[in-house]
């Protein structure tokens, strides 16, 4: 071994030496769980990509095998006879409207409650606070009774009661409004207030100071919640089995789940990968596209 290498390779293992020595045993630890977690979610989503492009004797021959040729017609399967087109055109619609429904009035109501004093403040947070501790399934039956009432409502029943997008994108909003509220309430709080004093002495409005002050400033927490909230909506399955019973209001979750239980008598396994591929890649690419935002949201608070 030459003096260049062998030094080159001792520095390697001081660096490494020097690593584990600022990191400590917590730290280790730390690194271990995060890569055990990497390949808990990698491998199975390499996996389902791999199986969205093999026939159905190379899914259940060997599973890591890569395939003798790229079966796009799988997707076709998918998209036109499962119907996986139309209902990602409904995921669509649904999570448009409810992300931007929630953000609107979740940012209101958390900008109202973290910056404007006022009696029954704090009961109107906890009362937002807590509905983080209810889970979806405690409410299915009598939120099954309450939108089917809705649709009873002179005008607007028919739009937003049972088998509804408008329905579904109100019952989203509702469940997404408790975290929405809590997240940007804290965010709210550590927004310095003398820039929007300085605009009500210059005769601005409450609303003026809102929309073009305050909330470009809460860009990046805003970023993040719009996110969180895309994801949580978008793979939401219980609410829209309970509200959407017409086959044609179905959003991506129940096609993916049609598939599935169709899947065990027709076998075409290789459509339901091609199906999990399609609803995996849109979230995939906005993360992608929108880490570094939603990084920024989650640390700004603490950094300020």
């Amino acid at each position: 071994m030459s003096t260049t290498t062998w030094t080159v390779a001792n520095s390697r293992k001081l660096a490494r030496a020097e690593r584990r020595r600022r990191l400590g045993p917590m730290g280790v630890l730390t690194h271990v769980a995060l890569l055990v977690w990497t390949l808990l979610v990698i491998v199975p989503m390499v996996w389902t990509f791999l199986a969205s492009v093999k026939s159905e004797d190379e899914i259940f021959g060997d599973a890591w095998s890569l395939p003798a040729a790229l079966r796009w017609d799988n997707f076709g399967r998918a998209w036109e006879q499962a119907h996986i087109g139309q209902y990602m055109l409904n995921s669509v619609v649904v999570v448009v409207f409810s992300t931007f429904g929630t953000m609107l009035v979740g940012s209101m109501a958390a900008y109202v409650l973290a910056r404007y004093p006022f009696r029954g403040n704090r009961a109107i947070y906890l009362l937002f606070v807590s509905g983080l501790a209810f889970p979806v399934y405690l409410a299915l039956t009598p939120l099954f009774f309450v939108v089917q009432n809705m649709g009873n409502l002179p005008v607007v029943g028919p739009f937003i009661g049972l088998n509804t997008h408008a329905g579904l994108v109100l019952v989203y909003i509702a469940y997404s409004m408790p975290f929405t509220v809590f997240f940007l309430s804290a965010f709210f709080r550590t927004l310095p207030t003398a820039v929007g004093e300085a605009a009500m002495v210059d005769g601005a409005s409450h609303t003026r100071v809102f929309f073009q002050i305050m909330l470009p400033m809460a860009r990046p927490g805003i970023v993040s919640i719009t996110i969180f909230n895309v994801l949580g909506q978008w793979n939401q399955y219980q609410l829209p089995l309970v509200l959407l019973q017409e086959r044609d209001k179905w959003v991506l979750t129940q096609g993916i789940a049609d598939i599935s239980t169709a899947a065990g008598y027709d076998q075409d396994w290789s459509a339901l990968f091609a199906a999990l591929t399609l609803a995996i890649l849109p979230m995939l690419v906005v993360y992608t596209v929108f880490q570094r935002q939603i990084q920024a949201g989650l640390t700004a608070g603490a950094v300020k």
